[in-house]
């Protein structure tokens, strides 16, 4: 009786202990069940490394607002700085990649290490500002080129003092307007060393009694001065500005340089008959002829009576004409290697 009183309590016993057992399975599959103390520990409860810094502009000042990101692997960390420039992480230990960047300011990287419970401060963040790169495309209008190119004409002198404005160096010049047609051939007409030359004109027809109606003397040699200078006033003004302007044509003689002579040779002459319009186009050369025609009219007011009348002034324009050839052909051949200044000189 004893005995089984015992065995019943030891089957008791056990019923307990296989009670608290399966209790003890239930707790642990609903998750109750605590783990030993090693295997509590993991990656995110060790110590962690600490990154730090406070960035700054070139002045010296601190760059608030500024972004900063720290990449390492697949982890990425962003922070922006406060009003001090401060920043901070604390990240596991390894290595990252730190940007600081900011609005206008250029981007600055570097590497750091870390390990774990250290405080690293990096230093030297300065950000500094962009260079700001401009194009500005500066077009000047057509009559400012034109001004531009009609200056650099204007200083052309043969030998340094012979007047050569009349030619362009530029193939493509931009056309003259009425008022720079004009004032070149009023500079042209009133330079100094032109008035010199009609003066050494006159002496010549003086000595070979050119004109003799004039007479000689003191009075036949002004009045040969006095109609040289009047020829080649109103030849360069109406040749070179009236009807280049009424006609819309441009005076200029364009030096061409390429082609071979023969080109080049019938280029020359042909320009006594053909022009660039102010258009570009090339057109019959109406001004230079007209103009030469014209002054030719007008010389009937002041030569000798036995040279005026229209077989004259026919045959001294087409004499003007043979002359623009040969001049023309020189240019194109011969005068620049003496032309100094503007588009010549170069």
């Amino acid at each position: 009786m004893r005995f089984r009183r015992r065995l019943a309590r030891g089957t008791d016993f056990r019923r307990f202990l296989s009670l608290l057992l399966a209790q003890a399975a239930l707790l642990t599959g609903l998750g109750f069940a605590q783990a030993p103390a090693a295997a509590q520990s993991s990656a995110a409860d060790a110590p962690q490394a600490t990154i730090l810094g406070t960035v700054t502009d070139v002045n010296g000042g601190v760059a608030a607002n500024a972004t900063v990101t720290l990449t390492g692997g697949t982890a990425k960390y962003s922070a922006t700085t406060g009003t001090n420039g401060f920043f901070s992480f604390s990240v596991p230990a390894g290595t990252y990649v730190l940007t600081v960047s900011a609005p206008g300011l250029v981007p600055w990287t570097t590497n750091v290490t870390v390990a774990s419970g250290e405080y690293h401060e990096v230093s030297g963040i300065v950000l500094k500002v962009k260079a700001v790169v401009s194009t500005i495309e500066v077009t000047a209008s057509e009559h400012e080129l034109a001004t531009q190119q009609v200056k650099m004409e204007e200083d052309q002198r043969l030998l340094g003092a012979i007047p050569n404005f009349y030619v362009s160096y530029i193939g493509n010049a931009a056309p003259m307007s009425t008022g720079q047609k004009y004032s070149m051939a009023w500079r042209f007409s009133i330079d100094p060393v032109n008035i010199i030359i009609a003066g050494l004109s006159a002496g010549v027809e003086q000595a070979e009694n050119t004109y003799p109606g004039y007479g000689q003397g003191m009075q036949g040699y002004g009045k040969r001065f006095g109609a040289a200078l009047a020829d080649n006033f109103t030849s360069n003004m109406l040749g070179g500005a009236v009807f280049p302007a009424l006609l819309h044509q441009d005076p200029r003689f364009y030096y061409r340089a390429t082609g071979s002579v023969a080109a080049r040779a019938r280029y020359a002459i042909s320009t006594v008959f053909i022009c660039k319009g102010d258009n570009g186009k090339w057109q019959p050369n109406y001004s230079f002829l007209a103009g030469d025609f014209a002054s030719g009219g007008i010389s009937n007011l002041y030569y000798p009576q036995q040279q005026r009348g229209w077989s004259t002034t026919i045959d001294t324009s087409l004499l003007n004409v043979a002359w623009g050839a040969v001049g023309a052909l020189a240019e194109e051949f011969v005068l620049k290697r003496f032309t100094h200044g503007g588009e010549a000189g170069k």
